[in-house]
C-alpha cells in the first residue's frame, strides 16, 4: 500500500505565500505523476497542478503565474510553492500520486488533505 502525507497548509493574508509538501510512503515501484488538488464546499474537487515523471507540468488558469509545482530528483516529495495567494485560492488541498505499486499494477492514491485558507 502507498500513503500520501501532506503539510505546510495554514491561514495567510492575501498577498502572501505558502509552502505545501506532499512525502508518498509504502510500496512504490514508480511514480508515473504528483500532482495537487483543491476542493471548497459545495464543488468537485479540483486539478491544481500536476507534474509527471517525464518533467512536464499543468496548471489549472486560475493558478497560471503564482502557483509552482516542483519536486525532488524521485519524484518525491512534491511541493507546491503558492505566491499571491488570494482568498479564492481556500480550501481544502489534496496531493495525489499515480504510482506503480508494481511493475503491472498502478493507481491513485490520495493524501488527506491540508487546510489553506487565505483571508485577512
Amino acid at each position: 500500500q502507498v500513503q500520501l502525507v501532506e503539510s505546510g497548509g495554514g491561514l495567510v493574508q492575501p498577498g502572501g505565500s505558502l509552502r505545501l509538501s506532499c512525502v508518498a510512503s509504502g510500496s512504490i515501484f514508480r511514480i508515473v505523476a504528483m500532482g495537487w488538488y483543491r476542493q471548497v464546499p459545495g464543488k468537485q474537487r479540483e486539478l491544481v497542478a500536476q507534474r509527471t515523471a517525464g518533467g512536464s507540468s499543468e496548471y489549472a488558469d486560475s493558478v497560471k503565474g503564482r502557483f509552482i509545482i516542483s519536486r525532488d530528483n524521485a519524484m518525491n516529495p512534491v511541493y507546491l510553492q503558492m505566491n499571491s495567494l488570494k482568498p479564492e485560492d481556500t480550501g481544502v488541498y489534496y496531493c495525489s500520486g499515480k504510482i506503480y505499486s508494481s511493475m503491472t499494477t498502478w493507481d491513485e492514491f490520495w493524501g488527506q488533505g491540508t487546510q489553506v485558507t487565505v483571508s485577512s
